[in-house]
């Protein structure tokens, strides 16, 4: 953000006054900060410090109805099975780019031969600090999943059109699967831009 937006933004801004934390998990760190509001008085705001994740949109095919790849992973914390795109945590300083092509080689077993940053969403940010980055990808190499001792996976294709009608149908629940989603049917209607990078140029754009 830019000084004179921060500016801009000064009415609605609140500011660091003093931090404590509640409990330092194993990659979670839950903290109470004071604020100072906009209006001179304090407040407290609980919140999940993450370190942040990556998703990847896989494509097996080209044109309007493209199979994509998807994983179904139980979540433990509402007990249900669903239904997202490949996705995992960044380890520290990590390039999403080399976090991308972890997660997609460990929970689907494919390599991408094409990648295509797509943008960063912030799915729970009145709590949590995670902010997760989307990648398309593309010429998708099958092989081996290799999913980390512990986690439980299954990889599943299927056309655009029928994940589009699961959305449809209100069976999709997952907000970067939502998200991501939509940004790939903007993408191949034209109305998002993307530009593809070669597996052995791609880099962070972000």
């Amino acid at each position: 953000m830019s000084t004179a937006d921060e500016a801009a933004d000064a009415h609605l801004r609140e500011r660091f006054v003093s931090a404590e934390t509640l409990l330092s998990g194993g990659f979670l760190e839950v903290h109470r900060d004071t604020v100072r509001l906009p209006d001179g008085a304090t407040a407290t705001r609980e919140y999940i410090r993450h370190p942040g994740a990556v998703a990847v949109i896989p494509l097996l095919d080209d044109g309007p109805d493209p199979r994509v790849v998807l994983v179904r992973q139980h979540r433990y914390p509402i007990d249900r099975v669903l239904l997202e795109w490949p996705a995992g945590k960044r380890e520290p300083g990590e390039p999403t780019i080399d976090c991308a092509r972890r997660e997609l080689l460990e929970e689907t077993g494919y390599t991408a031969q094409e990648w295509a940053w797509a943008g960063w969403i912030h799915n729970a940010p009145a709590y949590s600090s995670e902010g997760i980055a989307l990648w398309f990808a593309r010429g998708l190499v099958a092989g081996a999943a290799r999913p980390d001792a512990g986690e439980f996976v299954e990889a599943v294709t299927m056309p655009l059109s029928t994940l589009s009608a699961l959305d449809a149908a209100g069976q999709l629940s997952d907000v970067k699967t939502l998200i991501g989603l939509h940004w790939l049917q903007a993408a191949l209607n034209g109305n998002r831009p993307w530009a593809w990078m070669s597996a052995e140029n791609v880099h962070d754009v972000a």
